[in-house]
Parts: structure tokens; sequence; C-alpha cells
């Protein structure tokens, strides 16, 4: 017997990628269990399937950086409970991230792909549900989006919950409103200026190294799960005056857009991820 959940949960999450850096994604969750029928007639309640996974799945994923360890290109060292990542880019130049190890999800598996964590998260997932389960079958998915998007990743150490983590991000939709009229023109401009952007705060800038096209900003703050750290390239980052909540980007880029529009009524409808965000607006 096949039992099956669709878009069971979203998760938000980062990972690495050789030639695009820390990649801000947003996947949808969909499961399948095989086996045999239990004493009421079931394969799983699903209250049990929707609630373990569910569970699973935001404790070990959403949030956190996923790391593939099997890659060529990592190097990790732990240091007690905290975990210093050196990841190599095809440009020649590096991203190093430091932080407490559950602000990590180190996956076996040569690269980050949809398909290897779900493999990945299957082995981890061995024995949680009853013995009528057989098998169990995860899979992610994207949101389908038909207007422009961006992949961006952040860290707010102000957060009391895991947004505090450094490097975890979202795969998010833009819409930008001139005098109430959709600009799909000023979308593409966000969301190609926005592709695999590392959001960073200004306050949180430690320094910066390296000249010409291999300049390496530092980042460091102190949060409630710990010290985080970053290093990365300043071609793959944009510094803010302000926190990176969703809020703020919303109205970070409709300032930026009032400014260039004089005149013009801008409204900014900013995703942070699947079905949530922020609207601003601006006018100068």
């Amino acid at each position: 017997m096949h039992l099956f959940v669709d878009s069971l949960t979203n998760v938000d999450f980062s990972y690495l990628h050789h030639a695009r850096g820390i990649v801000g994604e947003t996947w949808l969750a969909n499961a399948a269990l095989d086996g045999a029928l239990d004493h009421q007639g079931m394969v799983c309640d699903f209250g049990i399937v929707k609630k373990t996974l569910r569970n699973w799945l935001d404790d070990e994923l959403d949030h956190r950086l996923l790391v593939p360890t099997q890659s060529r290109h990592i190097a990790i060292k732990r240091d007690g409970d905290q975990l210093n990542l050196e990841w190599a880019l095809t440009d020649g130049t590096a991203i190093a991230v430091g932080g407490p190890s559950q602000a990590f999800a180190l996956v076996e598996a040569e690269s980050i792909t949809a398909e290897t964590v779900a493999r990945w998260c299957v082995t981890q997932l061995d024995g949680v549900f009853p013995t009528s389960v057989d098998q169990l079958t995860l899979g992610f998915s994207n949101e389908q989006i038909d207007s422009p998007f961006y992949h961006y990743s952040h860290g707010l150490k102000k957060h009391d919950g895991n947004c505090q983590r450094i490097a975890h991000g979202h795969r998010s939709r833009i819409c930008i409103d001139v005098d109430g009229q959709r600009s799909s023109e000023l979308e593409t401009l966000w969301a190609e200026r926005w592709e695999d952007i590392y959001l960073g705060t200004r306050e949180d800038l430690t320094g910066e190294s390296g000249e010409g096209d291999k300049v390496q900003l530092h980042f460091a703050y102190q949060a409630r799960q710990g010290a985080f750290t970053l290093s990365i390239p300043a071609s793959r980052c944009e510094i803010l005056d302000c926190d990176t909540t969703v809020e703020q980007l919303a109205q970070y880029i409709a300032d930026a857009l009032a400014k260039e529009n004089t005149g013009k009524d801008i409204t900014v409808r900013a995703y942070e991820g699947i079905g949530k965000g922020a609207v601003a607006s601006a006018r100068r």
C-alpha cells in the first residue's frame, strides 16, 4: 500500500555550490510511505507522518547551511561544538563560515541537490516510523514562479530563533508597482541584482582583505546561539545599512527605486520564501 503527502511543508536554507557560492533556497517537501496495513487499516496515521516529518525537517534542515561533506571543495574543522568551513569557488576565491554545529547540515554527498538531500534525509529518518512502514520516499521541489525571483542568503543576529544563523536563505519572488502599474522590467533588474547574493548588515562587517576582484568581506557577530563568522568575496555580497529582515529589505528596494523614479509612487511586495513577506512604499 502506498501513502503520500504532497506539499507537506517547506524549508528555507542555504547551501554551498562550487560556482554559485552560498545559494539561498526554498523547497517544498513531498513524502510517500509504503507498507502493510495495520490494525486500523492504515499504513501510518497521517497525523504521525506530518508531525514527525515536519518536526525533523524544521530541526535538521530549515534555516541551516547545507554542506556537501564528500565534496573535494570543502575543508571542515571542528572545535568542540563550533564548526569552521572553507569552501573553494571556481574563480579561485573561497567562502569561509563559522558557527555552532546546529547552524549546519552536514550532508553526506558530493553536491547539494534535491535528490542527494532527499536520500540523505531518508537515511537519517530510518526507524522513526512504525514497523508497518517498509519504505519512506522523500522528494523536494521548487515553488512554480512565473515572475522574476532571486536567491538570497543572510543572518539576523538579533533574532531569537534560527534566523540568527549567519548563512541561511530563501528563494523569493518580487513584485514592483510604479504608480499602481506592475513593472516587470524593474522586477527583472532586482532579480538579476540579487541573483545568488549574500545580504550583509554593515554593522556586522569587521573588515576586508585582498584587492581588485579578489576583495573579501569579513562579517562576525555574537548571537544567542553562539558566535558566527563569514568571509565572502565582495562581488557576491551587497551591504545594507539596516538589518536584513524582509520588512527592511522591502523598504530598502522601495527607497532605492524612489530615488531613481522621482515623483512616482513605488510599491514593493518582497517575499521571503513561499507565501510570506512584506510590502513597502516610497516616493521622492
